[in-house]
């Protein structure tokens, strides 16, 4: 039986933003339409860690898990 591998940081990336953007939009319906700058705040992270290859995540992610990206 092999080890079990860890995942990259991108894939964890992609977890951690479609969990929060699929909670905010549950939470928009259901308790207040202001819960959807929770899902602005993902989409802006996204683009930051596309233009400039971090975002506040994968600074935490990288720090504090030690996460190696497949990407760089």
């Amino acid at each position: 039986m092999s080890a079990p591998t860890r995942w990259p940081l991108e894939r964890v990336l992609f977890l951690m933003s479609g969990t929060v953007t699929i909670l905010s939009v549950i939470l928009a319906i259901t308790v207040s339409p202001w819960f959807l700058i929770l899902t602005a705040f993902v989409g802006v992270s996204q683009w930051m860690y596309v233009a400039f290859g971090d975002c506040p995540s994968s600074f935490v992610m990288r720090k504090i898990f030690k996460l190696e990206g497949c990407a760089r």
